[in-house]
């Protein structure tokens, strides 16, 4: 089985593949101070949580874009499942063709995203990763990947807000009644919810000006489900968009 792992600067993602099907995921919190050994056993212990033991894994493939953890989760594959990752950088095999300035600064998880969303869906496409940053990609109609924009995530953004304004304590992250808040807690939950429903349209919109066509727009990342219900242009929520890039690219390169 292949152990997919896409590392990000707030949360860890992990699938596991039997050939082309997704058996299982979890997700973690991101943790700068957890060391090889601590990763391996919190991995061993989610995967017996299914039944399945350190054999089952025979390879590996990761996106990470926290640099400092890349050796780690290298030596805890190593370690506890006899195998090392495939890390998607520069080099490996992808199909993408990116048209960014410096093809070697787009992120592992923004490569893995549209590898899987023209897999999936077919190109021109726009992909809307709600996740530590939010993050939009733009793919032409020849499926070429030409860059996009990046904003602060909900979660850095709501976080800023808390810690800047004394007197607004922090909320959960649902849906409010109506736009109107009528308390601190309600106008909150509205700013953050439809201020970024409003941020997505807006840039959805200029992104599909520039683009042409009609392109798809795929949400993904650990906002999308709340976000996504909230807005008519995403079209398709798929959470595990980047474990199946991450798949893919590993079959490219394979052998």
């Amino acid at each position: 089985m292949l152990l997919a792992m896409d590392v990000g600067n707030t949360n860890v993602t992990l699938g596991v593949y039997d050939g082309k099907t997704l058996k299982s995921t979890w997700r973690f919190a991101t943790d700068m101070e957890k060391l090889a050994d601590e990763y391996g056993v919190l991995i061993l212990t989610l995967l017996q949580h299914e039944a399945l033991s350190p054999d089952d894994i025979t390879e590996a493939v990761m996106a990470c874009v926290v640099p400092d953890l890349e050796p780690v989760f290298n030596a805890a594959c190593s370690r506890y499942f006899n195998v090392r990752p495939l890390s998607v950088h520069a080099g490996i095999r992808t199909g993408l063709r990116i048209l960014y300035d410096t093809p070697r600064d787009v992120g592992a998880d923004r490569v893995a995203d549209a590898v899987a969303a023209i897999h999936l869906y077919g190109p021109p496409l726009i992909v809307v990763d709600l996740g530590t940053g939010t993050v939009f990609d733009a793919i032409n109609k020849d499926g070429d990947y030409l860059g996009g924009a990046i904003a602060p995530g909900v979660g850095i953004a709501s976080e800023a807000l808390f810690r800047r304004a004394a007197k607004l304590r922090r909320v959960e992250l649902t849906r409010p009644h109506a736009a109107i808040g009528r308390n601190t807690m309600t106008s909150v939950q509205s700013g953050i919810l439809f201020g970024y429903v409003g941020l997505i349209e807006g840039i959805v919109g200029r992104i599909k000006e520039e683009l042409g066509g009609n392109p798809k727009v795929i949400g993904t990342g650990g906002y999308a489900e709340i976000i996504g219900r909230e807005t008519t242009v995403i079209d398709v929520i798929n959470p595990d968009l980047t474990l199946e890039g991450l798949r893919i690219i590993f079959e490219l390169n394979k052998g």
